[in-house]
């Protein structure tokens, strides 16, 4: 029997929503971001039109359109659309969605979308139960997670399903949902008298971070909150809509991300940038001691003997950090970065350790030549071990000229930047002098 006050119910509902879950656009040509991989001829798009969707994961941080870009998907594909979230639904509930759609498809010929939210949430025995359907093409599914699938799923469900990764949306794409939002008549804003001023539409803009959900929930906020019309929308309005700015920012790829944002910045000594993903961590709530851990491998990694008050910093600045604490430690952080920034940089340390372990693992071990072995035991002497040893500190200028390993090799090549400008001449003189006394074949030969 109808039920004849569905729509009524639905209509009410659908009211009811907030601004961000209302202004969802319900085509692929209202949907706003993602060129990439939704633009005209892009291999999603394709595929949509198509009709051969398999199984598909959207991959990137919220608030860009995983959920709106599956509920497009599925009517683009004219499938019926089934959505659960991985936070409040285990194989039970799994189950009977896959057995709901099986048998649409074998009564009706009708196909469906399971679409799951948080994805990666699943574990391995939940993400296993989806294979067979998948693989039968019983259900496209189409999965959402924030974090990056190939550590997050099984690399079973990962290789049956296409990865698209969507990117935080431009500036450019936020403000045209805004802008939609307050003309929009049956959705937004649009039956109502307000003026979105441009300073308060750059803030919001700018505020959000590409986050469109975050977006439209600040214009929600400032539109309700002020009953009286016609209403301009004012900077101060959006400042307090926003009120403090919450960034994404999470133990995941966020993490790593800026991780190696910071790094990276401080190797190509841009001590700006450096103090920029300083700070992404810091607000964002990231462990000190991790950001103190990464400062001391840098100075050795990517600055060493070019300047060795480097790593004196970075162990200086992680222990102050831990006796200090923040929000004070923020200044002996942002002192490190920008001395480990602007410091002559070298990566020789970092080569040569690893050039002599290569050799250590790959060729022939070099014995220890007899003069070096130990002699401090009973009956060394006996073995000839340490006979001939040349005591270094017997010598004027403190080099011994002897066999040190057995075979000419050089691991250590200074760079002429910092202070291995100095200890490279020094090098160059000690190889010289111990090689003329004792020539030694090469390690290749």
């Amino acid at each position: 029997m109808p039920d004849l006050f569905a729509a009524t119910r639905a209509a009410n509902v659908a009211r009811a929503a907030p601004l961000a879950a209302r202004m969802r656009p319900r085509r692929l040509d209202d949907y706003v971001g993602q060129e990439a991989i939704v633009g005209p001829g892009k291999l999603l798009r394709r595929l949509i039109e198509a009709d051969r969707l398999g199984s598909v994961i959207l991959y990137g941080p919220p608030g860009v359109g995983k959920t709106t870009l599956a509920e497009i998907i599925a009517t683009e594909t004219r499938r019926r659309f089934l959505e659960i979230s991985a936070t409040a639904s285990g194989v039970k509930e799994v189950r009977e969605m896959l057995e709901t759609a099986r048998r649409r498809l074998e009564d009706d010929g009708e196909k469906t979308c399971l679409f799951i939210d948080e994805i990666h949430r699943f574990n391995k025995a939940q993400q296993d139960v989806l294979l067979p359907d998948v693989e039968n093409g019983v259900i496209a599914l189409i999965g959402a997670t924030t974090q990056n699938p190939f550590f997050a799923l099984t690399s079973a469900l990962v290789s049956r399903s296409r990865i698209f990764e969507l990117a935080s949306l431009s500036t450019s794409d936020v403000g045209l949902i805004l802008d939609r939002a307050i003309t929009d008549r049956d959705h937004g804003f649009g039956r109502e008298a307000i003026v979105l001023a441009p300073q308060a539409r750059a803030f919001l803009v700018e505020t959000s971070d590409g986050d469109a959900r975050r977006a439209l929930g600040a214009l929600e906020v400032g539109v309700l909150s002020s009953p009286v019309r016609p209403l301009e929308f004012t900077l101060a309005l959006a400042r307090e809509s926003v009120q403090r700015k919450a960034l994404a920012y999470d133990g995941g790829d966020t993490h790593y991300d800026c991780a190696s944002a910071l790094i990276k910045s401080i190797r190509g000594s841009d001590a700006d940038a450096g103090l920029y993903w300083l700070a992404r961590m810091l607000e964002g709530g990231e462990d000190v001691r991790f950001v103190t851990r990464r400062l001391v491998i840098l100075a050795s990694e990517d600055i060493g003997n070019a300047d060795p008050r480097s790593l004196l910093m970075a162990v200086a600045a992680m222990q102050a950090t831990e006796f200090v604490g923040l929000p004070e430690s923020q200044l002996t952080l942002a002192q490190a970065v920008i001395y480990l920034a602007l410091a002559p940089k070298s990566n020789a340390c970092t080569t040569a350790i690893a050039a002599a372990r290569t050799d250590v693992r790959e060729k022939s071990v070099i014995p220890v030549p007899r003069h070096l072995q130990d002699k401090h035991y009973a009956g060394a002497k006996r073995l000839g071990h340490g006979e001939g040893y040349a005591y270094a500190h017997d010598h004027p200028d403190g080099i011994a000229a002897q066999d040190y390993l057995g075979v000419e090799k050089n691991y250590y090549e200074p760079t002429d930047r910092g202070l291995e400008r100095d200890l490279g001449e020094r090098l160059a003189e000690i190889r010289r002098r111990l090689r003329e006394v004792h020539p030694k074949p090469s390690s290749d030969s």
